[in-house]
């Protein structure tokens, strides 16, 4: 088939990831850049075997040949440009979080409606082999009914000062609603849904200092929840706290006949119910879910079917992210 010309928006760390992962596909898609430093979409063009560089973020959009767009800047810009990306007539996968309001979603939604384009969000975590082999123990029983759900995302990884994540108006909020959205979805996304969610934020750590705490986002927050099948749930997250080998931790779920319990990254699931117990590793070749996904984005640019990890999909765990939020403030 014709390959799929995408053009990345934004030159930054994630750009990079996932032009590692698109690269494996082969000659499904052919990248190129675009960056307000035409320097930088030139260096990115080299270093990952790119076919144009765009000295701006309007050229690509303007350019005819491009089919998509990767919105890969901080998330207060994601908007702008991917509404003037859909009304240039591209396909648009946008980095996660989308955007920082339900406005927002509400906005591209009808965009992409007019325009009759494909808009993925980008939530890797949604296809990576770990939900897909949660999804499929779920789905058939392996535990019986569901009945408590476990998650456990705790690592120290600081940000630098500079870092635009410590600047709450273009991260869209503090470390779990830039970061932790993607362990939200995952908690979403196993077949039931949570119907009701509340946080609980521990009060921040106060250093001496940005030299001595140079990430000055709240890193840590707590949310209890029930599901539509009456199960209930937790998630702990934390860029803040120690844990093994930098960010091994282990989560369950449980069932009135048996237990999955799976090392959050992905490393390990261990299913114990009716028979004899099973460990397997759910895949490390594409542990993190990105190439699936650009699978996923590419066949819905071909075949015109809604992406799995759709703007509606994406606005549901905005709407639990933002009850999350309420209960804080309310407390």
């Amino acid at each position: 088939m014709t390959p799929v010309r995408i053009a990345f928006l934004g030159c930054g760390f994630i750009t990079a990831v996932h032009s590692r992962h698109l690269r494996a596909l082969g000659a499904d898609a052919v990248r190129s850049y675009a960056s307000r430093d035409s320097a930088r979409a030139a260096e990115y063009c080299r270093r990952f075997g790119g076919d144009r560089a765009y000295a701006d973020y309007g050229a690509a959009m303007d350019d005819p040949s491009v089919d998509a767009v990767v919105v890969a800047v901080p998330p207060k810009l994601h908007l702008d440009l991917a509404l003037r990306a859909l009304d240039r007539g591209k396909h648009v996968l946008v980095e996660k979080p989308a955007f920082p309001s339900l406005d927002g979603y509400r906005a591209a939604i009808a965009a992409r409606d007019r325009a009759s384009r494909v808009v993925l969000v980008g939530e890797n975590d949604h296809y990576k082999p770990l939900a897909v082999e949660l999804r499929r123990h779920l789905a058939r029983g392996a535990i019986g009914d569901m009945v408590f759900a476990h998650f456990v995302t705790i690592a120290k990884r600081l940000k630098r000062a500079d870092d635009w994540r410590n600047d709450e108006s273009m991260a869209g909020g503090d470390a779990f609603f830039e970061e932790g959205i993607h362990w939200l979805h995952l908690a979403n996304s196993l077949g039931p849904r949570i119907t009701r969610i509340v946080g609980f934020r521990p009060p921040p750590s106060h250093g001496n200092g940005a030299a001595a705490e140079p990430d000055r986002r709240a890193k840590s927050l707590m949310a209890a929840f029930q599901y539509d099948n009456g199960a209930a749930g937790t998630l702990y997250y934390s860029r803040e706290i120690p844990s093994l080998l930098r960010g091994l931790r282990v989560s369950k779920i449980f069932g009135r006949t048996g237990v999955i319990t799976f090392e959050s990254n992905g490393m390990f699931v261990a299913v114990r119910g009716q028979g004899v117990p099973r460990l397997g590793h759910p895949g490390l070749r594409d542990i993190r879910g990105y190439r699936a996904m650009y699978r996923d984005f590419i066949r819905a640019i071909r075949t015109g079917a809604a992406p799995e990890m759709s703007l509606e999909r994406a606005a549901d765990d905005h709407r639990l992210m933002e009850q999350v939020y309420a209960t804080i403030a309310a407390q």
